[in-house]
């Protein structure tokens, strides 16, 4: 059988493979407020800057430093043996593989949303398998045993890609913390921006801190919600009803919900919208979004404010 996205991320960690490595972090000057929130019965992360470092503000396809576009592809054309059915022009591979990505990146941009005020995602799967699909003119081939079929591969590929182009590491502590809420009975779920492989990229970056459940049992697919399952990423607003309909069917309101990021203006504020209770992470600069209008303003002010990822412990009541 192929292997599935799971084994594939941990199949990557047994090789000699050299990743894009988080910058160290620069503090923030903060005073945390970590009072507790005895009412909160569940609590909801953002991946991608939250319960993983990165050096960006959030999930990006295209990062600020055009450079780590190009590696990523470069590395991607090599590591699946795409250059020899590519449609070959002068330059680089990656010269080739970037018109691709880009033309197919904004085709899926331009995707109407059902909703106003929604926001449409790019779902980075679908942009590999097209590419994949336009290899295939040019007789392409791949072991299908290890990849499974073309779709399979897409989201194996789109991993690949990913780990190459966006560094990302767990948050000190993270994955202990995790167990500690889980082992307390707090239900927690992922509520990100993100891809079909993001819940592969967060259980293989919290099993190399620590030995973790079952991600079902830690992120229950129930409890969660994924930009890509939508097509729409955050702040839309489509996301935040749709998540907290989930945890009302479950018999818990949205003020016993607690969302917990780094971003203020594109991720707490809708939350508290919708009823939300919401912490700010302000760990570090990088990927730090929090205006002194928006932390002033009653309507988007964060209820709880942490300086360490560890501190939720004392916000859901105890430590």
């Amino acid at each position: 059988m192929p292997l599935s996205i799971d084994e594939y991320a941990d199949s990557l960690d047994q090789r000699d493979l050299i990743w894009p490595q988080v910058p160290a972090p620069t503090p923030v000057k903060a005073k945390p407020s970590i009072d507790p929130l005895p009412e909160v019965r569940a609590v909801l992360w953002d991946i991608y800057g939250t319960l993983l470092r990165i050096p960006d503000p959030g999930f990006t396809l295209f990062p600020q430093q055009d450079i780590r576009l190009q590696v990523a592809l470069d590395k991607t054309i090599h590591e699946f043996n795409m250059w020899n059915s590519m449609y070959r022009q002068p330059g680089p591979p990656w010269q080739s593989m970037i018109k691709q990505y880009r033309e197919y990146s904004s085709r899926l941009e331009q995707v109407a949303c059902k909703y106003a005020h929604d926001v449409t995602d790019i779902n980075l799967v679908s942009i590999w398998r097209a590419i994949i699909d336009r290899l295939h003119d040019k007789e392409y081939s791949y072991e299908i045993a290890t990849y499974g079929d073309d779709d399979q591969l897409a989201e194996k590929v789109a991993l690949f890609f990913h780990r190459c182009l966006q560094a990302m590491e767990a948050r000190p502590g993270v994955a202990s913390m995790l167990n500690l809420l889980h082992s307390q009975g707090i239900r927690m779920g992922l509520f990100s921006d993100g891809q079909s492989f993001s819940r592969a990229e967060i259980r293989n970056a919290l099993r190399r801190q620590a030995e973790i459940p079952e991600m079902e049992q830690l992120f229950p697919v129930g409890q969660s919600l994924i930009s890509y399952q939508m097509g729409v990423r955050k702040p839309s607003p489509t996301l935040y009803r749709q998540i907290a309909g989930q945890f009302l069917s479950r018999g818990i309101e949205p003020e016993q919900i607690l969302h917990v990021s780094t971003r203020v203006e594109t991720d707490l504020a809708e939350a508290r919208a919708v009823g939300m209770k919401t912490a700010l992470l302000a760990e570090e600069k990088s990927g730090l979004e929090a205006s002194a209008n928006l932390l002033k303003d009653p309507q988007t002010r964060p209820d709880r404010l942490l300086t360490r990822i560890t501190q939720i412990t004392s916000v859901v009541g105890f430590d």
